[in-house]
């Protein structure tokens, strides 16, 4: 029995760090607000009460959110293709890559997103238990063959590696996952295990139950003689450690939820005018309302409003605009082409041209598709495993006009009023200066020439 084969390594504890942050931003407004006082602060001397009605009706800019979707879109915008050297059966099984329904192309869309966000995560090329299944044949004739998992870093606890003919190389993997059993003849419970990955055998482990203790429930051996995974990275920064590649948009859009919250709030009391009386006497009754009046009994007496002057609003609204902007700039920044290339190899590589981060992540992608499919073929005595191909023709030239790509994304699903779209375009110095949306929306409500009358 041993404790630590449920611990996390060193490495895996740092790169969780932002995990819970990253999880909360993509989960949206309710993820945000189960979060409580992690990400929105109660103020010195605020009410638990107040507290409570405070994050009740925060709500969330769903900046990062919106960028991570629109961003890991945009290489699958076309269809993910084959090459002809992948396998008749290989392309059969891309149909159905992980045995839950998926295509490869959806299956590495999901890989994308999690490579931008998380910043990490790997693909396991597994193989069902055979016990009974003598031969290839045998095996084909009932249905088992290799399959794709996708494993997030959240699940991953720790590894070890080392160098094999100059090549780092993985020597043991574990991550947790969850088993689910029958529970008497019409429920069922879900069991947690570690699975650990060693080359050319594999090993679970299941907490004892009323303890601490983890101990081996099943074993077995496979007939590759390394460790069926494949990392996927955001921004690589060594061989199995990746970093979020829009963290400070993480960042940013969390101060946004701060900063609206305090809006809200400000708002709130600005719009309640206060009452205020000097001198009336304690025996005056007040009622307020058009058809009554309150007599004074000194001439000194004073009633009146006190309402908020609104320069502390102002300033406020203009300081979420600016944070907005810089939101959408931070994620646009992934589309813009950088001038140059790092080394002869990938200036080979990239055919003397330029590429955006994003482009760079999807080459990544596709490498490791490239690998995991490798693997797949590996198992199945196949030679060659094929290629993949992964759109990646959508660099921007300028920021401007990444940042109004991603406006137009926003527009369309919703989150951007047509107004605001114009406003932005015209501020970029894609529309003329001396348009005005008034005017656009006349000229839109017109029809246009030589359109067909609408029926009546």
């Amino acid at each position: 029995m041993a404790k630590d084969v449920r611990a996390l390594s060193a490495v895996v504890k740092a790169m969780h760090k932002p995990l819970p942050l990253i999880r909360a931003l993509l989960g949206g407004t309710a993820a945000m607000r189960a979060a409580g006082k992690d990400y929105l602060p109660q103020w010195p001397n605020e009410q638990s009460e107040s507290y409570a009605a405070r994050l009740a009706v925060a709500t969330l800019f769903p900046a990062y959110n919106r960028t991570v979707e629109v961003l890991a879109g945009k290489p699958f915008s076309k269809p993910l293709t084959l090459s002809d050297d992948v396998p008749a059966r290989l392309k059969a099984w891309c149909e159905d890559i992980d045995l839950q329904g998926r295509n490869l192309h959806t299956f590495a869309a999901t890989l994308c997103e999690e490579a931008l966000g998380p910043g990490f995560c790997g693909i396991l090329i597994d193989y069902p238990t055979t016990k009974g299944l003598r031969t290839q044949a045998d095996e084909q004739q009932a249905g088992v063959r290799p399959y794709f998992v996708h494993i997030r870093l959240d699940d991953m606890l720790g590894w070890r590696c080392k160098r094999v003919n100059g090549v780092w190389t993985l020597t043991q993997f574990r991550f947790l996952e969850t088993a689910v059993e029958e529970d008497g003849d019409f429920g069922e419970k879900a069991i947690e295990q570690v699975r650990v990955l060693y080359p050319g055998r594999w090993e679970i482990h299941r907490k004892v139950d009323g303890k601490d203790d983890w101990t081996l429930h099943d074993e077995g051996t496979t007939t590759l003689k390394m460790i069926p995974l494949v990392p996927v990275y955001g921004k690589r920064k060594a061989f199995m450690i990746g970093v979020p590649p829009l963290l400070d948009l993480a960042f940013m859009n969390v101060e946004h939820w701060q900063s609206k919250s305090d809006q809200q709030t400000i708002l709130h009391v600005a719009r309640v005018p206060i009452l205020f009386t000097k001198m009336l006497g304690d025996e005056v009754e007040i009622t307020v309302g058009a058809n009554t009046a309150v007599k004074a009994q000194s001439p000194e007496a004073d009633m009146k409003f006190v309402e908020h002057k609104g320069d502390a609003i102002e300033a406020g609204r203009k300081s979420l605009l600016d944070l907005e902007d810089q939101m959408r700039q931070a994620g646009a920044e992934l589309l813009v082409i950088k001038p140059g290339n790092v080394t002869e190899a990938q200036t080979v590589a990239d055919n003397e041209q330029g590429s955006c981060a994003l482009q760079r992540i999807a080459g990544d992608l596709e490498d490791a598709i490239d690998a995991a499919l490798q693997l797949m073929a590996d198992w199945v005595g196949e030679k060659e495993g094929g290629h993949v191909t992964v759109y990646k023709d959508f660099g921007a030239a300028t920021l401007a006009e990444a940042s109004a790509d991603l406006l137009q994304k926003m527009n369309v699903a919703g989150t951007l009023s047509d107004e605001t779209l114009f406003e932005e375009f015209q501020r970029r110095g894609m529309i003329r200066p001396d348009l005005r949306w008034g005017d656009e929306q006349q000229r839109i409500g017109k029809p246009r020439p030589g359109a067909a009358p609408e029926a009546a």
